[in-house]
């Protein structure tokens, strides 16, 4: 609309109490960034890890209740299982910190959609950054994508959207090869058993 306008004050991520939950690939990277322009990260992790020093406080997911309501932002960079599934339950959307901001980039299964519309229309979350949705493709229809304090992109924050990410898929693959070649374990190996 060719519009310019203040939107009036902005929120910082420095000093700002940031939940990670998943700690692997793509939510060690995410921790990093964070930390990086002074946020103060905390992760949660389904097995017991040693804590990396880009992770202020880390925890096991049994913890995630009682650590929401200290966040000023919670991303979610988790898988769609079984033990995921609508983990964001109306219920935990509610525990969280009044204001504070949701993030996915993993499955879109993970939250409830419908009470993550609700949580956002009261105005108990501040916003919504969504990579992912459930459905997926968000209906044309649905009301999220009418909500000002929600950002939707595609499922575009990872797979070969960006080059680093392509090099970075062509670099294992190599390896896997030549690992595969000389007997050795491979890297990134999926475990039907616990779905991914």
């Amino acid at each position: 609309h060719s519009l310019w306008k203040d939107e009036g004050s902005a929120r910082s991520i420095h000093g700002c109490v940031v939940l990670i939950i998943g700690l692997g690939d793509i939510g060690g990277e995410f921790a990093k960034r964070i930390k990086a322009l002074g946020g103060y990260t905390i992760g949660i992790r389904r097995t017991k890890h040693l804590k990396p020093d880009y992770v202020d406080e880390l925890y096991l997911t049994d913890q995630l209740d009682t650590l929401l309501p200290r966040a000023d932002a919670v991303a979610i960079t988790l898988p769609g299982t079984r033990e995921t599934y609508r983990l964001f339950s109306s219920e935990r959307l509610k525990k969280m910190k009044p204001g504070a901001v949701i993030i996915n980039t993993g499955r879109g299964t993970t939250i409830d959609t419908d009470a993550l519309c609700d949580c956002l229309e009261s105005g108990h979350l501040a916003g919504a950054a969504l990579d992912v949705t459930d459905p997926e493709p968000l209906p044309a229809g649905h009301r999220l994508w009418k909500m000002k304090n929600a950002i939707i992109t595609p499922h575009i924050a990872g797979g070969i959207h960006l080059p680093e990410t392509f090099e970075r898929i062509i670099r294992i693959s190599v390896e896997n090869l030549r690992r595969y070649k000389m007997g050795e374990e491979l890297l990134n190996i999926v475990n039907p058993v616990i779905g991914y």
